[in-house]
């Protein structure tokens, strides 16, 4: 149970399996370098703003039973600290590192003070001065908080063993369970993360009692128990269609998700195949016609939610980091159900173009929405203080909802586990980044790789078999949907064509096999039913989103104004960015009439120029700018 080697976040039953956290050991590279960063630096600056706000006190409040007067953050403020609880879990699994587990610990004993004898936590409810338990389900987020505390524990439970923080959490869901179970209040959580949590740490300790009260709130779900907030429906909470019923995600786009993942711990945990098919049938038409090029999901603000089919405005694309993170999550169950490529090819595309566009490159400011297009530059974000806007075109050290820096921060601690799967004598290598790795194999012995690459910079994936089993063994390498062209140079034979899904090959130690991807620089063009991109196109390399930002236009130069020539060439410069000729247009000086006319505007007649695109992941790290990722055509 508690084997850092290979504990791993997700544990279902089945053939497939995540790699271990000491299974896979990145080396630099682009998720090697995020992952230090997260560990040198955000770690730190997560706890140090919660202290400063007094996030971390309200605690101690609660223990020292002080809670009459002011609690700062909002309602679910709590969930913050597990999240920062279980990323330091998961660094400390992968790590080592002796004061990374002392901070876990201080925070551990804190927040077991401030439990109650029968188990129940949270510091905003339920104590002198504060509203009674469970008195608002729909917005208290006390559940909530509760899931993301259960979510360390299994970090924690799987990497060292039952301690406090698994003492803990296994009392808080007992709690929950008589609440909330068989003879209990048939009541459920507005922002599903229970049933997550639940499902998780009934696996992690071996209770099913709480796999059994993850699936009555996942069945609870779309009977009406919760009352929507002012202008929105019960689509916000998900609570208008059982989940087996709905097509697609809609509504709030992280509760959609948490709970689509909640619903596939549920369906694999119990067998039920209906209830993973009902999953499975929201993936495909969510991320057939509601997703964003970069793999964001959530195109409105006032619900921060899914829109209808199609549509996907580019500037007002909401795209929370925390909904890429739980696509992540999502993508990554079904895989494991499944064994589909398609799972593993969104999760690299969110990962490169969400997860890993929302930390600044020091890893201490953070995007909480991720527009694909900025109108104007960012100008008002707040160094020293909480930032009440999740938009604004600048990163930002804090927010008062901020969610996002702590799931960015227990997703990066996790990476590695996410980058290989085994089933039997098959290891599949998912997620491409120079490192090593060892993984025990269902059937006996290990195999054993290192792995070379400069991904995403360059396609070449060069895989030395350091060890292998006498016995037959195979390794799987995922060719990208994106990667037509790709070519695999196999033990003693020239490169060879490979199409897009798995390529298979039986190795033996000391073979080396060369996966080639082809990264060059391409156009793609939208869905022509995504009116808001219509006669736009986009420029993508691997699987990076690249956009044009107005610090590489010529000065004076709208960004508005620019108009893209798909018949020049696109090149590749060697920093990830592309070089390609577009049109300067010359608007007309103003008129003061509306911007219509009787027939088609004369723009793209003006100056021709070569501008860069550059990763969309690394857009406003050189200050203030205007953006865009799908580009007019000339």
């Amino acid at each position: 149970m508690n084997n850092h080697t290979t504990a791993r976040p997700v544990v279902p039953p089945g053939t497939h399996r995540g790699a271990g956290t000491g299974e896979v050991r990145l080396v630099g590279g682009f998720w090697g370098g995020l992952q230090e960063t997260n560990a040198r630096s955000s770690l730190r600056h997560c706890l140090d703003w919660m202290e400063k706000l007094g996030w971390v006190a309200s605690f101690d409040r609660v223990a020292a039973g002080t809670t009459a007067g002011h609690r700062p953050g909002w309602q679910f403020s709590d969930s913050e600290v597990y999240k920062l609880i279980e990323a330091l879990a998961w660094e400390y699994a992968r790590t080592g590192d002796p004061g990374t587990d002392a901070m876990l610990q201080d925070l551990v004993r804190r927040v077991a003070a401030a439990q109650d004898p029968d188990g129940y936590l949270n510091t905003c409810f339920g104590h002198v001065g504060r509203p009674g338990r469970y008195t608002d389900l729909a917005s208290g987020h006390e559940l909530y908080c509760t899931g993301h505390l259960l979510q360390a524990a299994v970090a924690r439970v799987r990497t060292v063993g039952e301690d406090l923080l698994v003492e803990v959490a296994r009392r808080a869901a007992d709690q929950v369970c008589r609440e909330f179970g068989p003879g209990g209040r048939e009541g459920l959580c507005g922002h599903p993360e229970i049933e997550l949590g639940l499902a998780e740490l009934g696996r992690a300790l071996g209770e099913p009692r709480y796999t059994e009260q993850a699936r009555l709130f996942v069945e609870r779900r779309g009977r009406g128990l919760l009352v929507p907030p002012p202008l929105q429906s019960a689509a916000y909470f998900q609570d208008d269609q059982p989940v087996r019923e709905a097509d697609a995600w809609r509504g709030h786009a992280v509760r959609a998700l948490y709970l689509a993942a909640g619903a596939v711990d549920v369906a694999v945990d119990t067998g039920d195949d209906d209830l993973l098919d009902a999953v499975r049938r929201q993936w495909d038409r969510s991320v057939e016609r509601r997703t964003y090029l970069t793999g964001g999901m959530g195109s409105r603000h006032q619900d921060e939610g899914f829109g209808d089919d199609w549509e996907l405005p580019p500037d007002r694309a909401y795209c929370e980091t925390c909904a890429g993170v739980a696509s992540v999550m999502v993508s990554w169950r079904l895989h494991l159900a499944t064994g589909d490529v398609r799972y593993a090819d969104l999760m690299e595309r969110t990962f490169y173009n969400v997860v890993a566009t929302s930390p600044r490159s020091d890893g201490q400011a953070f995007f909480y929405a991720n527009p694909l297009q900025q109108r104007v530059e960012g100008a008002d974000v707040r160094p020293d203080a909480e930032n009440p806007r999740a938009e604004g075109g600048v990163r930002a050290p804090w927010f008062d909802v901020s969610c996002c820096p702590t799931n960015v921060a227990r997703t990066l601690a996790s990476w590695h586990a996410y980058a290989v799967s085994v089933d039997g004598d098959t290891m599949t290598l998912l997620q491409y980044a120079a490192g090593d790795v060892r993984v025990a194999l269902d059937d006996g012995g290990e195999l054993v790789l290192r792995v070379s690459t400069a991904y995403p910079a360059d396609g070449r994936v060069a895989v030395e078999v350091v060890a292998a089993p006498a016995r037959p063994v195979t390794l799987r390498l995922r060719v990208p949907r994106w990667a037509d062209g790709a070519t695999l140079a196999r033990p003693g034979t020239s490169p060879e064509p490979v199409a897009p899904g798995w390529a298979e090959v039986a190795v033996a130690e000391g073979d080396t096999l060369t996966l080639d991807l082809p990264t060059a620089p391409r156009l793609t063009w939208p869905d022509p039913r995504v009116d808001a991109v219509r006669g736009c196109v986009a420029v993508e390399r691997g699987p990076l989103v690249l956009c044009l930002e107005s610090v590489d236009l010529p000065d004076g130069v709208p960004l508005d104004d620019v108009r893209l020539d798909v018949t020049a060439p696109l090149t590749a410069a060697d920093d990830g960015a592309v070089a390609q000729v577009v049109v300067l247009a010359l608007p007309d000086p103003m008129s003061g009439r509306p911007p219509y006319g009787p027939g088609p505007s004369a723009s793209g007649t003006g100056l021709r120029t070569e501008v860069r695109l550059v990763p969309y992941h690394r857009w406003a790290e050189r200050g203030p700018s205007t953006m865009r990722v799908f580009v007019p055509v000339a």
